[in-house]
């Protein structure tokens, strides 16, 4: 919005407008809004959270420590979703059919992180939509998301094909070109890419979503992850850094680096209130949607295999659960003291700081040797 107006409008009247054309002027703002828009939009959502008795209800088995957080405001994801939508449109080429895409996303995954906690409040206990709805749901908007990407390989603005880490050469392609000109068998020939997607995305959203159990947690993690989504973005956009570096040349992708950057800014400002102890949680509607977006990112700048190393902690925290549910049903033994990780280490006597500092900086570990990479290929 600002950017048509200030640029595409004013710039040949008013010289020093000419500066909003460049994307890393642009990425600064966005971020700066988006942090400003949590800090200062933080109080008043908090405040009417509170209003509506809109509290966190907590599980008995988990720690007893966390008894005490029962009551906290939670659903405050509303105020992440609105400082990284806001800031995106002010600041944004909004002809950018990726900018759109990683909104919908974002939006998407927000509304079904709502209803979750929306349910859960509605009901007083810590039971939302059933695993069964909620994947759904999931699968759902991640096949739109798919879809539209496909539809933006025809106009040669997006390529199925994967970039493998450490394998400059190897690039295999998700559709089945051998089908797509078949008339009977050509819906057959999207399917591996249509699979991969979902599989990206929702296992983003609800990694993001299981290590949401530690005030400042996941919000921490969020941040160093954005940033490195921000830098990956700007390079695969970036004529002279995407040769160098020997990446497909993405121009259009460009425009994500703002999303990318007010995702970080975003992320910020919540921190500020939910940092130990918290004055508000994300709630689903949070860590589906950023996680949703941090997905749908990853998808559409082709870094979906370097995933698990930008989101690092996200993916041992998931990994964890899956674990420890598989060794109960198949051998009625714990791996751990409790799921997600983050519990175990809580019942190992660790204090809850402790544990946040330490999952925040592994997160950066994993995101510089995911940022690493780019030079390895």
């Amino acid at each position: 919005m600002l950017y048509w107006l200030l640029f595409v409008k004013l710039q040949h009247y008013v010289a020093p407008f000419r500066i909003f054309r460049y994307v890393t002027f642009r990425t600064a703002f966005a971020s700066l809004t988006a942090l400003f828009t949590a800090l200062i939009v933080g109080p008043l959502v908090i405040g009417r959270l509170r209003e509506f008795q809109i509290g966190q209800y907590i599980r008995e088995e988990g720690p007893k420590a966390h008894q005490k957080k029962a009551g906290t405001p939670t659903m405050g994801g509303l105020l992440i979703v609105i400082a990284i939508i806001v800031p995106t449109l002010l600041w944004a080429d909004l002809s950018n059919r990726f900018v759109w895409i990683a909104v919908f996303s974002t939006c998407a995954f927000a509304a079904i992180g709502f209803a979750d906690d929306y349910s859960k409040v509605s009901h007083r206990r810590n039971l939302g939509l059933t695993s069964r709805a909620k994947l759904g749901l999931q699968i759902a908007a991640s096949i739109v998301i798919a879809s539209m990407l496909i539809a933006m390989q025809t106009y040669n603005l997006y390529s199925t094909k994967l970039i493998v880490p450490f394998f400059k050469q190897y690039h295999p392609d998700l559709v089945v070109q051998s089908l797509v000109h078949s008339p009977h068998l050509w819906p057959l020939a999207f399917l591996p890419f249509l699979g991969f997607v979902m599989l990206v995305i929702v296992g983003a959203s609800n990694a993001v979503n299981l290590t949401d159990g530690l005030d400042g947690l996941a919000i921490g993690c969020t941040v160093i992850a954005a940033g490195a989504l921000t830098m990956l973005t700007y390079v695969s956009g970036h004529a002279t850094l995407a040769t160098y570096l020997e990446l497909p040349r993405m121009p259009q992708v460009a425009e994500l680096t703002i999303f990318c950057g007010a995702m970080v800014g975003s992320s910020i400002g919540f921190l500020w209130y939910n940092a130990h102890p918290a004055e508000v949680f994300m709630g689903d509607v949070g860590s589906l949607a950023l996680g949703g977006a941090i997905g749908t990112v990853a998808v559409i700048i082709k870094q979906e295999l370097l995933l698990p190393f930008i989101g690092g902690v996200f993916v041992i925290e998931a990994v964890s659960v899956i674990l420890q549910v598989g060794s109960y049903k198949l051998r009625k033994k714990r791996i751990f003291k409790m799921a997600p990780l983050h519990h175990h280490f809580e019942l190992m006597g660790w204090s809850e700081s402790k544990i946040i500092v330490r999952f925040w900086i592994a997160s950066l570990v994993f995101a510089l040797f995911a940022l690493t990479t780019l030079k390895l290929r």
